[in-house]
């Protein structure tokens, strides 16, 4: 298939990449040209200012393409920029569980963006989880006749995630810097880059259409991060309500439901041994750091 990816250059967009390639579909990525990729010659690029709807127009004037990829759509505005601009017949959103109110076993219907009021906003005028739900529902609501998809993803990790936000709790342990952590027993939803990027590959070949959520097996709390950091490195958190802000603070309760993604046959990854081996690379790292000082 002709397959267009709006970013693909980091985090889990070089995991979609990459497995679209393995399976042998022709590959165009289309970025601001700001960063180099390693996929040499087996991919198509095309610069282009996303948040920019006459470079939109400009760049995809005259192409089409199978499927869609849309990794950059942070707000309704975006998803009328691609899809005013770019002939597709398969458009694929990067939604979030941002849109939901999050609570225990959360379902794709509840939230459900069809006939939802909609406002065309820029990607400052909302908070994140707003500006996506308006995404989903310019999405659904005004190009109803398109087929498309919005994945949903909780936080993703990975040794390529550029937030840091995992490793965060890693170098203050070792560092005994305090930290201010509001949500420590709370379980929470996770999914790898990995995850993340194959799954977004494995959608292309699905029959299924509107919301569909991603996550791996489980859950984790910050205390148990914690506590796995303390059994392995040997100290303690320090936490302080004067420390320096966690990056997950303010998230509630929350496991994702992926019923309907392993009806279609996904295998998703077992948060756990995931998440404990990430934190082992994060301190390695750590000790290399520090025996290089």
């Amino acid at each position: 298939m002709k397959i267009l990816v709006l970013g693909g250059t980091r985090f889990f967009g070089v995991h979609l990449v990459k497995a679209l390639l393995n399976a042998e579909h022709e590959v165009t990525i289309a970025t601001r040209g700001n960063r180099k990729d390693n996929f040499g010659p087996y991919v198509h690029r095309i610069v282009v200012d996303r948040n920019n709807a006459q470079s939109m127009k400009a760049a995809f004037l005259g192409k089409e393409y199978d499927v869609v990829y849309d990794n950059l759509a942070y707000c309704s505005n975006d998803v009328k920029y691609a899809l005013d601009s770019i002939q597709c017949k398969r458009y694929i959103l990067m939604s979030s569980t941002a849109v939901y109110d999050l609570h225990d076993t959360i379902l794709e219907e509840d939230f459900n963006p069809n006939g939802k009021n909609l406002i065309w906003n820029a990607r400052d005028d909302f908070s994140y989880g707003e500006s996506k739900r308006f995404a989903e529902i310019a999405l659904f609501n005004a190009y109803p006749t398109q087929e498309s998809i919005a994945i949903r993803y909780p936080f993703v990790i990975g040794k390529d995630d550029y937030t840091n936000r995992l490793s965060f709790y890693v170098s203050h342990v070792m560092n005994e810097i305090p930290m201010h952590i509001d949500n420590l027993n709370v379980p929470m939803s996770f999914i790898t880059s990995s995850d993340a990027g194959h799954f977004l590959c494995f959608m292309v070949e699905q029959h299924y259409t509107g919301p569909i959520n991603g996550s791996c097996n489980g859950t984790i709390s910050i205390q148990d991060i914690l506590s796995y950091i303390e059994l392995k490195t040997g100290m303690l958190a320090i936490l302080d309500s004067s420390g320096e802000e966690a990056p997950y603070n303010g998230t509630p309760s929350n496991r994702i439901n992926t019923e309907k993604a392993q009806k279609l046959g996904f295998v998703f990854s077992e948060l756990n041994e995931e998440i404990f081996s990430l934190i082992d690379t994060y301190i390695d790292l750590e000790n290399r750091m520090r025996g290089m000082l």
